[in-house]
């Protein structure tokens, strides 16, 4: 294992968020009765937020509008021992305002979406990653002292997605809905990072490749992209409804402005850069059961297939300085090799009384990537989720709450997969909060 392609590996890899929608800190459940339910929501699709789950459920709702906001909270650790390092992310709130609002006519049903489908981001302490700077000496004699060593790098990432997403739906008949929803994706990424100084990994450690110079990477940018979702929801019977929701694979082109310290020797401490990134298609099939009057049971298979859209990443970088040192060189492909994800949701809804609501739910959601991309920045891990929640109805007004506790599985990296070798652990807390108006009430 070399520092320099952990860095390289941990740059590229964590462009792509792995979830983007699913692993990392992501939006695993769109809407605050979804999230309570485990986002098993798919065959059931039955508030506004249906326009991201399955948007054929806005048939034969009310018209009004909702509001949610979501506050995720991740907790990550990082521990490598055989370089004393063991590090904590900081407590930070990643919260996202959502509006959805539905217009029905009849059959015909017109829904609007604003909202956050995906979010990421981690920020650690630099002081507890000193160790990536190397040791004090660069060779036995402890002669050769190290310039870069205790030295505390910015590591923090932090990526945003919000989508538009118009919507319309048709009852063809008292059992069949279709509808289709057109999602306009804004991309928002900012990074800071250090990059390699000192292999450490040698004996005795040498400098890097880039010379032994002092690099404090940072880079900002955003981009926009276009997609469709369609959906399906077919209501068997008063006990049974099924929902089919596919959404297609989404390219988002990013542009930004990217600095490194390394390059000021050389005039060129910033260069413009773009860089495409692809949200993989998905697709969900859901069932809804209604044993009771009182009791709703819901069942989801979620699929991400990021086998074809997380191949590889290509950043191209503007300024020739760093397009000759980088893009030339092909230091600016990274492959990743993910794979399809899978996840299983379960939800219920109990009604405990005429306008009172209780939810419950669980899913499982797999990493999509292997040892070889897993980073810091951007956590990646096997995850289960319990959730939980409630909904209030007051007439024209109905109140939301929910709460949900990711946990990850630890995951242990070996040297061997030459990245980033250690202990990776990350759980997730999240809360909830809504209100929906109906106009007709």
């Amino acid at each position: 294992m070399r520092t320099k392609r952990t860095f390289y590996t941990l740059f590229f890899a964590l462009l792509l968020s792995g979830s983007l929608f699913a692993n990392g800190l992501s939006l695993n459940s769109i809407g605050t009765k979804a999230l309570g339910m485990g986002g098993a929501f798919v065959g059931l699709a039955d508030d506004y937020t249906a326009i991201y789950w399955n948007p054929a459920g806005l048939s034969g709702q009310e018209t009004g509008v909702m509001f949610f906001t979501t506050d995720v909270i991740p907790f990550a650790t990082y521990q490598l021992d055989m370089y004393g390092i063991s590090a904590v992310t900081k407590t930070n709130h990643y919260i996202s305002p959502n509006i959805f609002a539905n217009y029905s006519m009849g059959d015909w049903a017109f829904g609007l979406g604003l909202y956050v489908p995906a979010g990421l981001g981690a920020e650690w302490d630099g002081n507890d990653l000193v160790a990536f700077g190397g040791p004090a000496y660069l060779d036995p004699g402890q002669t050769m002292a190290n310039p870069f060593a205790g030295k505390a790098y910015k590591w923090r990432s932090e990526l945003g997605v919000f989508s538009i997403s118009p919507a319309v739906s048709y009852q063809v008949s008292e059992q069949l809905s279709l509808c289709v929803a057109v999602n306009v994706y804004y991309g928002m990424f900012d990074m800071d990072r250090a990059v390699d100084a000192v292999d450490i990994t040698q004996n005795p450690p040498v400098g890097g490749s880039d010379g032994m110079v002092d690099n404090q990477y940072k880079e900002t940018s955003s981009g926009l992209g276009y997609g469709f979702t369609v959906g399906l929801k077919y209501i068997a019977s008063e006990m049974m409804s099924f929902g089919l929701t596919f959404r297609s694979e989404t390219k988002v082109a990013f542009d930004g402005t990217v600095t490194n310290t390394a390059f000021a020797a050389y005039g060129a401490e910033k260069s413009d850069f773009s860089r495409d990134i692809t949200w993989p298609m998905w697709l969900g099939a859901g069932i809804a059961l209604h044993p009771t009057d009182r009791i709703t049971l819901t069942g989801d298979i979620q699929l991400s297939q990021w086998a074809e859209s997380s191949k590889e990443l290509v950043t191209d970088y503007k300024d020739p300085v760093w397009d000759s040192a980088i893009d030339q060189q092909g230091k600016n492909v990274m492959t990743l090799d993910w794979k399809n994800a899978v996840q299983y949701r379960f939800g219920v809804a109990l009604k405990a009384s005429q306008d009172l609501t209780i939810r419950l739910g669980f899913y499982h959601d797999p990493a999509p990537a292997p040892d070889e991309t897993v980073n810091i920045l951007f956590p990646s891990s096997t995850n289960r989720g319990l959730t939980g929640g409630f909904s209030y109805r007051m007439n024209a007004l109905e109140f939301f709450g929910a709460a949900e506790y990711l946990m990850g599985t630890k995951r242990i990296i070996d040297p061997a997969a030459e990245n980033m070798p250690g202990e990776h652990q990350m759980d997730v807390a999240a809360i909830s909060l809504g209100i929906n108006y109906f106009f007709n009430k």
